[in-house]
């Protein structure tokens, strides 16, 4: 019998792939790997409805244990891999188990960047379910939340906190919030959005310390200002889980390193989701390292290939979204990329597109999602067609993107 396929990492990213490699008829053993007693699930819901749904929350599973036993993927829970013998083609789990493969994909996410000052060791941090129910348990009417940083996760959080009648607070140490995520157009209207709900947004502050007294704490700004709060939680980005790679002499670069295909240096090792950095054709072959809900699912069918055997780089158009209040955020492609920013008032709302050499590479909007979520997906579809529009048309609201797409010649 062949070794097989193992997959380190049950989440999104290593569920999906497990899932895509019998739906493409791998006929081989598929082992499943993960840390934690789930089955794998979507993380979005955690800062989000896990938080405000008045039922008790439940992780939000892809796949069940009888379609798992159904496509025979072995599912190994609540067990950590120690070390990976590229040698002899083995994994050594954590109760002294071995396994061996054929293939093997890391899919081992990405960890919390903790906050570096005194008295940090108080802040809560949100990435598993047990860290959603956690905090869930801390939000109720009137009590005080302090949230450190001002990107994704920690917007989210201030929404959902503000929901369940939170005083909320949010920190950002950068001159603004959402730093490179956003251009600064998108970021003063989304920050307008949240200080209109009620929620504080402090930018450019320095931390000092986190005293606590019992039960309370108190966020020590430079300037001397003490914030009161029953909850700390710190949102200040992530690092690629690289500690398995590593130690096994894999190459890294803000990720484990792949190629396009999101294969290692070792031909035996591929990488996918959010522990991987890959070079994007779309963006010049770019190094790209993307923490996104859509991106786990779209490099999991895509490694699932690779394994197999397939040749296709994995070009798949960025696509972020943040819901938070009754609106959402969506990104597409790479706005850092711009050079030029172009305005569209959707009637209330506007989309911004950037351009970098007259190239269409990004588009972001804030607002309600009927106005955003369709025009976005045509702007990704331009983006990945390396769409050249003329400025004025994009800023012209009477003419449909759909018919730029139309016109414009398939890429090279």
């Amino acid at each position: 019998m062949t070794a097989g396929i193992v997959i380190i990492g049950a989440g999104e990213t290593g569920g999906r792939a497990a899932l895509a490699l019998r739906d493409r008829q791998y006929e081989g053993p598929i082992t499943l790997i993960g840390e934690e007693h789930h089955l794998p699930y979507e993380r979005p819901p955690l800062s989000k409805t896990a938080m405000t749904t008045a039922e008790e929350p439940s992780p939000a599973v892809i796949t069940s244990e009888a379609e798992l036993a159904e496509k025979r993927i072995r599912h190994l829970s609540g067990v950590a891999v120690i070390t990976i013998d590229r040698a002899a083609r083995q994994v050594l789990l954590s109760d002294g188990r071995a396994i061996s493969y054929e293939k093997l994909l890391l899919a081992t996410g990405a960890r919390p960047r903790k906050l570096a000052i005194p008295g940090a060791e108080k802040v809560l941090y949100l990435r598993h379910f047990g860290d959603a129910l956690a905090l869930r348990a801390r939000l109720s009417p009137g009590r005080r939340l302090v949230v450190i940083g001002g990107g994704f996760i920690g917007l989210e959080l201030a929404a959902s906190a503000h929901e369940k009648g939170c005083q909320v607070t949010v920190l950002e140490m950068a001159p603004r919030i959402l730093g490179r995520a956003v251009p600064a157009e998108v970021a003063a209207i989304v920050a307008a959005r949240h200080r209109a709900a009620g929620i504080d947004i402090l930018e450019a502050v320095g931390l000092v310390a986190i005293e606590t007294e019992g039960q309370a704490h108190a966020v020590v700004l430079a300037d001397g200002r003490h914030l009161s709060a029953e909850t700390v939680i710190a949102g200040i980005g992530a690092l690629p889980e690289t500690t398995l790679a590593e130690a096994a002499g894999l190459a890294t670069e803000n990720g484990i390193r792949v190629d396009e295909r999101l294969m290692t240096e070792d031909p035996a090792i591929f990488a996918a989701g959010d522990c991987c950095s890959f070079p994007h054709p779309v963006f010049g072959g770019r190094r790209l390292r993307l923490e996104a809900w859509r991106n786990a699912g779209d490099q999991a069918r895509h490694v699932a290939g690779s394994m197999l055997g397939e040749t296709a780089s994995y070009d798949t158009v960025p696509w972020f979204w943040s819901d938070q209040h009754d609106e959402t955020l969506q990104i597409a492609g790479l706005p850092d990329e711009g050079e030029q920013t172009v305005a569209r008032d959707l009637g209330g709302t506007v989309l911004f597109f950037h351009l970098k050499s007259g190239r269409l590479v990004g588009a972001s909007a804030f607002g309600p999602i009927g106005k955003v979520a369709r025009e976005i997906r045509l702007a990704e579809m331009l983006i990945q067609a390396r769409a050249h529009p003329d400025p004025a048309t994009l800023a012209d609201p009477t003419v449909k993107l759909k018919s730029l797409l139309r016109a414009e010649p398939a890429a090279a």
